[in-house]
């Protein structure tokens, strides 16, 4: 039997949680690497929309939401309980990640590229990132991790995201008053999963 074929891009912050997820499931895919100013026609002709991650499985059916791939690979396997008993992790998941994959990616986005908005200087859009950092500081002063005292698959969703956040200007986050937060980074980080995830992998060259 084949295996699910995953298109992917190193540093895109979906794929990588999807990535995180499948590692961590310990499924087997096929990592397509892509670039994106070079998508494979294969990837398009699975998903016209043309982002990644796209997961295509050995039955031809295909997943094209991160969050989606990530439900996928953990309901296949989830050796370290990710989604909680009875899939109440996932379900608890569910408004920090909605509130991460549009106001915080918004800012985010602007945040790392303020040449391209220039309505309003880069502080002023990382001050609209800062809204979400400050929820997820106090929330991790009461567990280190979102959902408890173990990495689940809300921490999973959101880690890349502010790790991106967290590069744009290191100095500043690295004096920023978000201790735990930058706690909850580093052991992401420098964690075995992170390495793994983080692997690089050649460009697979479509005809």
């Amino acid at each position: 039997m084949s295996r699910p074929i995953l298109y992917s891009f190193r540093r895109c912050p979906y794929a990588m949680r999807a990535r995180c997820a499948i590692v961590t499931s310990g499924i087997s895919v096929e990592h397509r690497e892509v670039m994106l100013r070079d998508k494979p026609a294969a990837m398009l002709a699975a998903s016209p929309k043309g982002s990644v991650p796209v997961l295509v499985l050995a039955d031809g059916q295909v997943i094209d939401e991160s969050w989606d791939i990530m439900l996928w690979a953990l309901r296949q396997h989830d050796p370290q309980g990710w989604l909680g008993k009875d899939g109440l992790y996932a379900q608890a998941a569910l408004p920090w990640v909605h509130e991460n994959d549009t106001g915080f990616k918004r800012a985010l986005d602007r945040y790392k590229y303020p040449e391209r908005f220039p309505e309003h200087p880069q502080e002023a859009y990382r001050a609209m990132g800062e809204a979400f950092l400050q929820r997820l500081e106090q929330r991790l002063t009461v567990t280190p991790y979102l959902l408890g005292n173990t990495l689940s698959v809300a921490d999973a969703a959101l880690l890349p995201f502010v790790r991106q956040f967290s590069a744009v200007d290191s100095d500043w986050f690295a004096s920023a008053p978000y201790p735990k937060l930058r706690a909850w980074l580093e052991r992401f980080t420098s964690s075995e999963l992170f390495a793994q995830v983080m692997q690089k992998t050649p460009v697979w060259q479509h005809v």
